[in-house]
């Protein structure tokens, strides 16, 4: 399924393990995911969730041939299944990211409790650009971290961001050397492991509860308006044109 699961010590580690796409995800690795962070939530040794990529990357985001299936995104599909689980998850969750995070690889670090970046992580959103829109919540979120200004630069004009530059606006917490990732997130996990699970979990809903709108009526706002756009004409040559490695036409779409 492409998705490595490793659980020690209370901390389950999940691992986006398609290296040879950059890890990019698929209905069945969405499936996988959704699978074990239920199996997570409802396993009470389960203190920490950590989340990393194969190979020196996250994750390159959807798979761009699965996006040319009217299926991946129907309502209840792998994908919304995943990102509601993620959104009600209650266990804190940690993001170790190298390389390139892009697209639901940047906006479900805005889900994460602890985001430790590589010196050579490189976050991008080009939704707008495949003629999309942003998704999981990060219409509000990102806002709510870099403000308005820096949210259109990402969401809209899909401008690349670095390590240093998401620290800054406070998606991510910190960025060590690419070697020291591995051993940085797990001592972070070890840490929360070692707190009462219960009081963590209650100060973590206490944290999330406090910020309205409920994010849940939010992504749900947002997979209808990407439902539309996923079977628009600009979203199709969009797409198609990345796939076949040409510059997108949109002159003929009005």
């Amino acid at each position: 399924m492409n998705i490595g699961h490793h659980s020690e010590h209370g901390i389950v580690t999940l691992t986006f393990d398609r290296p040879e796409k950059k890890n990019a995800l698929t209905s069945a690795m969405y499936a996988a995911l959704a699978q074990h962070m239920a199996d997570a939530e409802q396993d009470p040794a389960v203190r920490v969730l950590v989340l990393t990529g194969a190979g020196g990357n996250f994750t390159a985001g959807n798979d761009l041939r699965e996006f040319l299936d009217q299926a991946f995104a129907e309502r209840g599909a792998p994908v919304w299944r995943f990102m509601d689980g993620f959104a009600n998850f209650s266990k804190p969750v940690i993001a170790s990211v190298s390389g390139l995070a892009i697209g639901v690889g940047v906006t479900m670090l805005l889900h994460c409790d602890l985001v430790c970046l590589a010196e050579d992580a490189r976050l991008s959103t080009p939704f707008v650009q495949l003629g999309l829109v942003p998704e999981f919540g990060s219409s509000v979120l990102l806002p709510r971290l870099a403000g308005h200004a820096r949210a259109f630069e990402m969401l809209v004009l899909g401008r690349p961001m670095t390590a240093a530059q998401a620290v800054a606006i406070g998606i991510a917490n910190e960025v060590v050397s690419a070697g020291k990732l591995a051993d940085r997130t797990q001592d972070a996990a070890r840490a929360l492991a070692a707190l009462p699970a219960g009081a963590v979990r209650a100060a973590r809903r206490l944290l999330r509860e406090g910020q309205p709108p409920p994010i849940l009526e939010v992504m749900h706002h947002e997979v209808a308006v990407f439902e539309q756009r996923l079977q628009s004409a600009e979203a199709r040559e969009a797409i198609t044109a990345l796939l076949e490695k040409r510059p997108p036409d949109f002159s003929r779409l009005g």
